[in-house]
């Protein structure tokens, strides 16, 4: 099951390095990442390969995780209407999608309102 992991560090130069040389050193692979800053702050989303490594390596590095959710990684091919044919699925399923972003191997992490249900549209 995966996990998203969301951080709001200090809008500073440097921050994404630290949390990639860390994990790096770790030997934690980040899978995801979504990044963006706004009013002196940022906020990223990272998705890894083990959540509760994840949670000790970014502690260990000054980070603090302010929310750890389970999220549906969907795999997808790399095509025109991909993702609209991906959100047009959840979509007609009733489900909220309260951010996305892809990761690795071609692949969507979407963040919603009904995992479960959402999971079970892609199995």
């Amino acid at each position: 099951m995966h996990k998203d992991l969301t951080l709001i560090p200090d809008d500073q130069p440097g921050v994404l390095a630290r949390i990639g040389e860390a994990a790096g050193a770790a030997g934690l692979n980040i899978e995801g990442v979504s990044a963006f800053t706004g009013q002196g702050k940022g906020v990223i989303h990272l998705l890894v390969d083990d959540p509760d490594q994840g949670l000790d390596v970014l502690s260990e590095a000054g980070f603090e995780v302010k929310a750890m959710r389970d999220v549906v990684v969907v795999d997808c091919q790399d095509r025109p209407g991909e993702l609209g044919d991906i959100a047009r699925k959840v979509a007609e399923a009733g489900i909220n999608v309260e951010q996305a972003y892809t990761a690795t191997a071609n692949r969507v992490v979407l963040v919603c309102d009904d995992v479960d249900k959402a999971r079970a549209l892609f199995a």
